[in-house]
């Protein structure tokens, strides 16, 4: 693992670049440079040099990034050598979505273990996952040392999962509900909001074409300043 701390924007960056040198890696190829790289992943060549130096000299001048050594490289930076085991929180129409779907394309992650409130649903195996009592989460999380959760329950409960999540000892939360829930400073939270992102990119859509078609350049000019 890297011992200095890279920016939080880097980090989210990472698994995308994993992602596309495992690609490339199965694909036979051996090196890729980062303008190339720049076009696969969306990010500029800059960027990804400037990423890429906070580890040392992962490339050559005239040659750009060897794929196998890259790809190998992040692959222990993100520990994808060791698996990391998933709780459920909620196995309702998203969650049995995400059962469905477990990760399935990462050979590190799993949901392991899924919780609920609904009698016909606690005691079965769901896509090959068990499915336990919201009443036996904090005694499972320590038995079966789960570390992230993924939170999709009803909003009226969320907070309420969440502070037996942090009892039981939950390090990380993917937090698919509208509720931004209140956790200690050293647990992290990552908010999901489905809705937020579709009603984000709706904006942006009508706002840029609406931009795009307006004559009156000068207030364009003055509005974006």
């Amino acid at each position: 693992m890297v011992e200095k701390k890279i920016p939080k924007a880097t980090a989210r960056r990472l698994p995308l670049y994993y992602r596309y040198l495992r690609f490339l890696y199965e694909a036979g190829k051996e090196r890729i440079s980062s303008a190339k790289l720049s076009e696969a992943v969306k990010v500029d060549s800059a960027t990804i040099r400037r990423d890429f130096s906070y580890f040392g000299a992962l490339g050559k001048r005239g040659y750009g990034y060897d794929v196998e050594a890259l790809m190998n490289f992040f692959s222990k930076t993100l520990n994808q050598d060791r698996l990391t085991n998933v709780a459920l929180i909620g196995v309702g129409n998203l969650g049995q979505a995400l059962l469905n779907y477990n990760f399935r394309r990462n050979n590190n992650i799993r949901i392991s273990a899924g919780f609920d409130v609904k009698e016909e649903l606690i005691g079965t195996i769901q896509q090959g996952v068990p499915i336990y009592s919201i009443n036996e989460m904090v005694e499972q999380l320590d038995l079966q040392q789960i570390d992230v959760a993924i939170l999709t329950v009803p909003s009226d409960i969320a907070q309420d999962m969440a502070n037996k999540l942090v009892e039981g000892g939950i390090k990380g939360i993917m937090n698919f509900t509208p509720i931004r829930v209140t956790v200690p400073e050293h647990i992290r939270v990552h908010n999901v909001d489905l809705t937020n992102e579709l009603q984000t990119l709706i904006y942006f859509i009508n706002y840029y074409q609406d931009m795009e078609n307006s004559d009156d350049d000068e207030d364009l000019d003055d509005f974006m300043l």
